[in-house]
């Protein structure tokens, strides 16, 4: 696809500043490395196919985002559809996980896990907290106004801290 010098160059400078958020949100929604990998190519074909859409309402990091959430979430509902069922999860302070220790990577994977029970909305609020963009950009992504999106992050810490003490 022909695509104008300046829409290839905005798809590739968001690419550089976001190629690695961009996996870590894959990686929520993926069972392993292999649906990861997969998930990601998925995501940046949508993408690119979608550029010569993009009219910048919104910066390409935020437009970028909300492409791989709607990828990511529509790729789980195909993936729950097929396995004929729904599963209906319910939708502080988090531990800081940035050390190399044996037990904070430990907790990282328990963390991952809980995060990877949330219903579908409150992952994609968590997965974009946890990559450090501020309330007003989930808010542009995700289409909540600025408090609840506050408050949705307020109770899905709660829910997220009993699921770690419950895997303790």
């Amino acid at each position: 696809m022909n695509m104008n010098p300046e829409l290839e160059r905005s798809f590739l400078t968001g690419l550089e500043n976001n190629q690695e958020k961009l996996l870590r949100v894959c990686s929520a929604y993926a069972r392993n490395e292999e649906d990861k990998k997969d998930l990601f190519q998925e995501v940046l074909m949508n993408i690119w196919k979608s550029m010569p859409t993009f009219n910048e309402h919104s910066s390409i990091n935020t437009w970028m985002f909300r492409i791989t959430l709607n990828v990511c979430m529509r790729l789980r509902s195909r993936q729950e559809k097929s396995r004929s069922r729904i599963v209906k999860l319910d939708t502080v302070s988090i531990q800081n996980l940035g050390t190399e220790s044996p037990d904070a990577n430990n907790q990282l994977f328990e963390l991952r896990e809980c995060i990877k029970n949330l219903n579908e909305a409150d992952k994609a609020i968590i997965t974009l907290f946890l990559e450090e963009l501020p309330y007003k950009e989930i808010s542009d992504i995700t289409g909540l106004s600025e408090n609840n999106v506050a408050v949705k992050i307020k109770r899905i810490k709660e829910k997220l801290l009993k699921c770690l003490n419950r895997e303790l």
